[in-house]
């Protein structure tokens, strides 16, 4: 039985998030390694692999308001810088990628998406489908979209891994960044949750945003997001962790809960 699983590296993982522009390119190549070995080791695994937009996107789009919406001429300018910028950064990952043996294919969100108030509302889910089925490994980004109510706005990774949930039905969705899981007393960093249940309230209080710029939420987003998607969808499974340290990557896509696992 082949397991599909989705999979994000984080802007805060593989860019300077301090440092607009700036990938953490040895950093790619590492995870690019990673990757290839769990695949390598189970013929069974197929890998969607979405990636943030870190100190490329971000920046661009909290200095134009892109996620909000776009209207006027000056924000459509915005956009496409914006646009631009995403986009460089995964020209950085499709590289690192190819360059360790993986046939990575680019299919950003701009240039198949249609949402509606940041909820997809068109897309052939069938490109990826294929992809799949032909051995390939597909990649996805944070990204700007044509939005039926805003005009423009971005989408995040887990906006798409969200929509295509549904079409694709993973049995598990990897989150890998910088911090080691979801903290219970963010930035305190003392008390990591190493579970949280969909329809527990406990764990959730002390969890805050990003500590860096992040137009789509920071961790408090992406944890809310989740468990959405786990109480909705029978069977699956996300977790939180940082593939900082050589081999987490691996591990976590082997199975192995190296951070904070969410269930229903």
């Amino acid at each position: 039985m082949r397991e599909l699983v989705f999979l994000k590296l984080g802007g805060s993982l593989i860019t300077d998030k301090d440092k607009a522009y700036t990938p953490r390119l040895d950093k790619l190549a590492e995870l690019a390694r990673e990757i290839k070995t769990a695949l390598d080791s189970n013929p069974n695994l197929q890998v969607v692999l979405g990636h943030g937009s870190g100190s490329f996107g971000h920046v661009a789009a909290k200095k134009h308001g892109t996620r909000d919406g776009v209207q006027t001429r000056e924000q459509w300018l915005g956009f496409a810088e914006v646009y631009f910028q995403a986009s460089q950064l995964n020209r950085h990952v499709v590289e690192a990628l190819v360059g360790a043996g993986l046939p990575a294919i680019s299919l950003p969100p701009s240039a198949s998406i249609v949402s509606d108030n940041r909820k997809v509302v068109r897309h052939n889910v069938d490109v990826i489908r294929r992809a799949l089925e032909a051995g390939l490994l597909p990649v996805v980004q944070g990204d700007v979209v044509f939005d039926v109510s805003l005009g423009g706005t971005i989408l995040s990774t887990e906006d798409f891994f969200a929509f295509l949930t549904g079409e694709l039905a993973p049995s598990r969705i990897l989150l890998a960044g910088i911090e080691a899981g979801v903290w219970a007393d963010f930035p305190g960093r003392t008390r990591l949750v190493s579970r949280i249940r969909s329809g527990g309230g406990e764990a959730r209080a002390g969890i805050g945003e990003s500590a860096s710029t992040d137009v789509t939420g920071g961790m408090k987003a992406k944890v809310e997001q989740m468990l959405a998607l786990v109480q909705k969808n029978e069977g699956l499974s996300a977790q939180i962790f940082s593939a900082e340290e050589n081999g987490f990557l691996t591990r976590a896509l082997q199975g192995e809960n190296v951070g904070t696992l969410l269930t229903a």
